[in-house]
């Protein structure tokens, strides 16, 4: 009988032995505040986070026939699929939500999204903002619970390049669901894929041992999009390439469509050589009722962090029962140095 990538991995470490002890305790236990270093919910992660949350420079969404786009801060609406003058043109450092909700009068735009995109995108700039952090469930919830913000979520977003079908085939979820796809996605990398630890250990014997002078990672790389992942057999992924696939599929249809917009991007954490998923959304809601207060409250980006690596890694090492599901990374076994948006 042929074994399996996953039983190969499985067998190897004796089903919970660690991988490589001394790198497997820094990574897992040191530098999270335990004994030193820092974790996220410690960290001042406002500065991270809202370095690169700023619109894109790229098609924003399309509405009732009219194409929005952003460039250089201006927003510009045009009839789809014609390339000729705008017929609209609003900046939100100049123009307010009354002149933007006057053009969606005009133009027919149901919903109000120049008016949603001038307001947020405005607030974005000046820093009029509070971010707030969360575990993955209970940043579902304050969406939820407040007035959502899908044409500025759409905004901040980068590339959008996986196909909705493979996604939902893959996560076994309704790709316009993000909370189902984000939980679908740790069945979806259990079954069709695995932490490639061959990789790793080639990777540590190039750096470590050969310093370079060879390139072992290559005998065990292959393709690791969705449409490979799913017509193959065993295959071994990185932290880095689960990430990017979770952001594909959180990404895969526009944010006017999901039941629940979001964005997503990746957390760098440089001492720990990790990489996984930051998830956030843009809400508005009343903060309080206070004197002075917007009639549609403050601009509230919910966040949360994702990781695909821990849920994927516990699984083949079969260490569930020990470390739990590993999918919730906003904890104490988690920290930043870098947080990014794809672009």
């Amino acid at each position: 009988m042929d074994l399996t990538r996953r039983q190969l991995i499985a067998g190897a470490v004796g089903g919970g032995a660690t991988v490589g002890s001394g790198g497997a305790l820094y990574n897992v236990v040191l530098g999270y505040d335990r004994v030193t270093g820092t974790n996220l919910l410690r960290q001042d992660l406002d500065p991270m986070v809202a370095d690169g949350f700023h619109p894109s420079e790229t098609h924003v969404a399309t509405v009732d026939g009219y194409r929005i786009e952003q460039r250089e801060g201006v927003l510009s609406v045009r009839e789809a699929g014609t390339d000729g003058d705008p017929v609209a043109t609003l900046d939100p450092a100049t123009d307010g939500p009354a002149d933007a909700a006057a053009v969606d009068a005009d133009l027919g735009l149901t919903d109000g999204p120049l008016e949603e995109l001038v307001a947020d995108l405005g607030a974005i700039a000046v820093g009029d903002v509070r971010f707030v952090y969360d575990s993955y469930p209970a940043f579902f919830d304050l969406i939820a619970d407040r007035e959502p913000r899908p044409y500025t979520v759409s905004a901040v977003r980068g590339y959008r390049d996986a196909d909705p079908e493979l996604v939902g085939d893959f996560a076994d979820a309704d790709p316009r669901d993000p909370k189902a796809v984000a939980e679908g996605l740790v069945g979806g990398f259990r079954e069709h894929t695995s932490y490639d630890i061959e990789r790793y250990l080639a990777g540590s014997v190039e750096d470590n041992v050969l310093f370079g002078a060879r390139d072992l990672r290559k005998h065990f790389e292959s393709e690791t999009d969705f449409e490979a992942i799913l017509a193959g057999e065993d295959t071994g992924l990185f932290c880095y390439e689960l990430t990017r696939r979770s952001v594909d599929a959180l990404q895969a249809v526009p944010a006017p469509e999901q039941t629940a917009p979001v964005v997503a991007g990746f957390v760098k954490d440089d001492r720990h050589k990790h990489i996984y998923t930051i998830v956030a959304s843009a809400v508005r809601g009343r903060a309080g009722g206070g004197e002075g207060e917007s009639e549609t409250g403050e601009l509230i980006v919910p966040v949360t962090f994702l990781d695909y690596t821990h849920s994927t890694l516990y699984d083949d090492l079969r260490m569930r029962r020990i470390l739990g599901e590993g999918l919730d990374a906003y904890g104490d076994r988690h920290r930043a140095t870098g947080i990014y948006w794809y672009r």
